[in-house]
């Protein structure tokens, strides 16, 4: 009977310097005849060969964005399997260690090269390099030339879904790959555009059209409402989508065709860039009321208009977060057409008519209190002497409270009649600044309870009382010239 004498302590592992038998392999390294180290060494000189295997990412509609294994941070991840490849042989009494080096002969011993990749890059060539293909989805819209319709069809829209496709990558590659290149297909949701010719050829009939004039307006103003309505013109909205007036017709920039021109600002009129723009909500409001939709937004102004009875306007004020909306409830897409000629402003909207003939709606301005002003606005300024005075007397609005009603007739026959908004303007007086220093005591008395009545004409019939009037000028004075 044969016995092996090992040296103490290696009785059931390799000795030191032992080399790997043959027909063993990592993968497809082959390490026979090696140590640990030379195997390592082989092992790495391998996976860093792979390193430049071309790993192609397939975005939106199949484009490539090639990418290499090395940039997706891959690994050799068992280095273990070296000490195991090296203690083959090596294990059991003589009998057990000559059967295996047999079968080694007969048949190679491969271990698996497993492969690791940290990812740390690869949401960033996710976003910055495959979503660049991306593509909004665009519904089939309508153009109107020549009072005709003309339908223009939309595109498919893609989405790559970063967090799925970051996942499928992931899986793909720990899940066998061959270590070849290869092409992953990403997760991209696909959009598909609204509308067709069938259902856009429905849009013909005008549900509602109103008009507005800014005659007296200046050139900054009639531009504001010319360009607003431009930016709003050809508007297809579906069924259940949602109109913003602020969304369609902001920035108020010059860049985006707006001009300085005068608005309502804390119960002043100011110029401010895009003033006039309420005309154009307030214009498409009227003409979404004769459609019938359905208003999900209004304000009313802060003081009265004059180019709508009371109640029948709608403010927007991005600074105050104003906006108006309205729904498409109806089960067509609807078109609005908007236009300016001789500075009056037209909206008219465009769909598909399934009213009975005989229905006819309209609208009712209801005034409940006029509120005028009583007395002016007057403060006393301190800073300045007695006999300053500067007043405001052109931004006089009287005040209103008003409820706007829907009526509707059939066939000349009034079947419904329903509150559709009430509205508050605030009523505005004159206003005076009014100069009260001044070292005279008695003056100063006097001058305040002017102030006190609320009367700006009493104010200025005490100060011709209070002070002197001014020398005669020699020049034009005949009396001073004769001297």
């Amino acid at each position: 009977m044969l016995t092996l004498m090992l040296a103490p302590g290696l009785t059931a592992a390799a000795k030191d310097g032992d080399t790997i038998k043959k027909g063993i392999f990592v993968g497809d390294v082959d390490l026979s005849g090696m140590t640990a180290q030379e195997a390592a060494q082989a092992v790495d000189a391998y996976v860093e060969t792979l390193r430049e295997t071309e790993i192609t990412l397939l975005a939106a509609e199949d484009n490539e964005v090639p990418v290499t294994a090395g940039e997706l941070g891959i690994s050799w991840a068992n280095q273990d399997v070296i000490t195991e490849a090296l203690e083959v042989g090596t294990q059991g009494n003589v009998i057990e260690r000559y059967k295996i080096l047999k079968d080694l002969e007969r048949e190679n011993l491969v271990y698996p090269l497993e492969l690791s990749f940290d990812f740390q890059g690869l949401t960033d060539i996710l976003i910055e390099e495959c979503a660049q293909y991306d593509v909004k989805a665009v519904d089939a819209a309508l153009v109107r030339e020549n009072e005709e319709f003309r339908v223009v069809g939309g595109n498919t829209g893609y989405a790559l879904d970063v967090e799925a496709s970051f996942d499928k990558v992931r899986e793909f590659l720990a899940g066998g790959w061959d270590c070849q290149p290869c092409s992953i297909p990403l997760v991209v949701e696909v959009t598909q555009p609204r509308g067709n010719a069938e259902e856009l050829s429905k849009v013909k009939d005008v549900l509602g059209t109103f008009t507005t004039s800014y005659g007296s307006s200046n050139f900054n103003r009639s531009e504001n409402i010319a360009n607003g309505c431009e930016l709003i013109n050809g508007t297809v909205l579906y069924p259940g989508d949602e109109f913003s007036m602020l969304d369609c017709v902001t920035p108020f920039t010059a860049e985006n065709g707006y001009y300085m021109a005068g608005s309502f600002m804390n119960n002043q009129v100011v110029d401010s860039m895009g003033g006039g723009i309420c005309q154009v909500s307030t214009t498409l409001y009227n003409t979404v009321l004769l459609a019938e939709l359905e208003v999900t937004e209004r304000s009313n102004h802060t003081m009265i208009v004059t180019y709508v009875d009371p109640s029948a306007d709608a403010a927007i004020a991005e600074s105050a977060d104003k906006d108006f909306r309205f729904v498409n409830n109806l089960d067509c897409p609807i078109y609005i057409e908007g236009h300016t000629e001789g500075k009056k402003l037209t909206f008219t909207i465009y769909g598909e008519e399934t009213r009975d003939p005989g229905r006819e709606v309209s609208y009712e301005s209801k005034i409940l209190e006029v509120i005028n002003p009583t007395t002016d606005s007057i403060t006393a300024d301190e800073g300045q002497p007695l006999g300053y005075i500067v007043a405001d007397e052109g931004n006089v609005h009287i005040g209103y409270r008003a409820e706007l009603w829907k009526i509707v007739r059939e066939d000349g026959i009034e079947v419904e009649r329903t509150q559709i908004n009430s509205s508050s303007y605030r009523m505005v007086p004159k206003s005076a600044r009014v100069g009260v220093a001044t070292e005279d005591p008695v003056a100063k008395e006097e001058i305040l309870a002017a102030i006190g009545t609320g009367s700006i004409q009493h104010v200025r019939d005490v100060l011709a009382l209070l002070l002197p009037p001014p020398p005669a000028d020699p020049a034009v004075d005949p009396a001073a010239g004769a001297q």
